[in-house]
């Protein structure tokens, strides 16, 4: 299985990520538009974070169910916990080293419209419940 080096901008945030990158998720909520984030979601145990604690920023809101990590350098959103899949890891394909998203196939999520999307989502019935209350 491939590794990917993933970084923010400043490369204060540094870490890498091993699996088979193939599909990924562009959401069009108001967090994640306005940050561009490009989602792969992956078990944590295929992710390692090579950086402290120190330089990373949680930002939570709404539900407080999701973990929005950002550099506190540059701001830049490289890996995050879902609200979707919050024992997964998401990581921003953007912050990959050597990956070309636009040859990526990309699924949409009307993130705009969270509850309905989500019901409708195989999220959802992987789950059997929906995370709006959790």
């Amino acid at each position: 299985m491939p590794t990917y080096l993933g970084t923010c901008h400043c490369g204060a945030i540094r870490f890498e990520v091993t699996g088979e990158l193939q599909e990924v998720t562009l959401c069009n909520c108001s967090l994640c538009a306005r940050n561009a984030f490009l989602h792969w979601e992956v078990e944590p145990k295929q992710f390692q974070l090579h950086t402290s604690d120190e330089v990373i920023q949680d930002y939570q809101f709404g539900t407080m169910t999701s973990h929005n990590f950002f550099c506190k350098t540059c701001g830049i959103s490289a890996f995050r916990r879902s609200r979707t899949s919050p024992d997964q890891i998401d990581i921003n394909v953007r912050c990959l080293q050597g990956v070309d998203a636009d040859a990526l196939e990309i699924e949409r999520f009307d993130g705009k419209n969270w509850d309905e999307a989500y019901a409708a989502s195989e999220f959802a019935s992987n789950r059997g419940k929906s995370n709006r209350d959790t």
